[in-house]
């Protein structure tokens, strides 16, 4: 049941509405700055692969597609499952918010799980640079380099994931436990929400990158 909590805005800010655009706001800055951050990393990724497409292309046979391809799935379905929370939110629909937002805490889960059985298949077929990198001659010198854009991106990906997941189960035990979410300030889901489309949209720019490559 909805407590009695009733939300008001803090001290520095005028009025509710004053304090959520200010959120939002700061998560746009904080999300070009990311932007900027994996931009420089894609980038830098694909200067490779115009240098060393063959190479490229033969180390890229190696990755899961399978389990990159379910992972885009669960993805865009948490998009819509987190959209669908902030809307309940906005209309005042706190079961089915609370709902929602499992439900996309239970598709995260479901991607790390997937990505956790995709590293153990990496280790086992010998693709970690530095640990067990075992190099084929047709994808050397370069092939290596795929390999260690693809833990590096995948790795902070990863990290970015769980953070999202660490916010909507911050929200759920403690924002909308106390009442702090309501029809008239349900800012702090769309926050959540921006976040978790960046992170999203991330997995949108690395599937293609990793898991296409010479599959055609």
């Amino acid at each position: 049941m909805p407590s009695e909590y009733t939300v008001e805005p803090h001290i520095q800010y005028a009025s509710l509405e004053h304090q959520g655009d200010s959120a939002q706001d700061c998560m746009w800055v904080f999300l070009a700055t990311e932007t900027v951050f994996f931009g420089a990393i894609i980038f830098t990724y694909f200067l490779y692969r115009v240098f060393y497409s063959a190479e490229f292309d033969v180390a890229g046979k190696d990755a899961v597609f399978w389990c990159g391809s379910v992972n885009i799935g669960i993805l865009l379905t948490s998009s819509l499952t987190m959209v669908l929370a902030v809307n309940s939110g906005a209309q005042g629909r706190r079961r089915a918010m609370i709902w929602w937002l499992i439900a996309t805490m239970a598709l995260g889960f479901i991607f790390m799980a997937v990505k956790g059985y995709e590293y153990y298949q990496d280790f086992t077929d010998r693709v970690v640079p530095a640990v067990n990198f075992l190099m084929k001659p047709e994808e050397a010198p370069a092939g290596e380099l795929f390999w260690d854009f693809y833990w590096i991106a995948t790795a902070l990906h990863a990290i970015h994931l769980t953070i999202g997941l660490a916010l909507i189960a911050y929200v759920l035990l403690w924002r909308i436990r106390r009442g702090e979410i309501t029809p008239e300030y349900y800012q702090p889901l769309e926050v959540i929400a921006i976040y978790w489309s960046f992170v999203d949209t991330v997995w949108l720019f690395l599937y293609p990158s990793i898991y296409l490559l010479g599959r055609s």
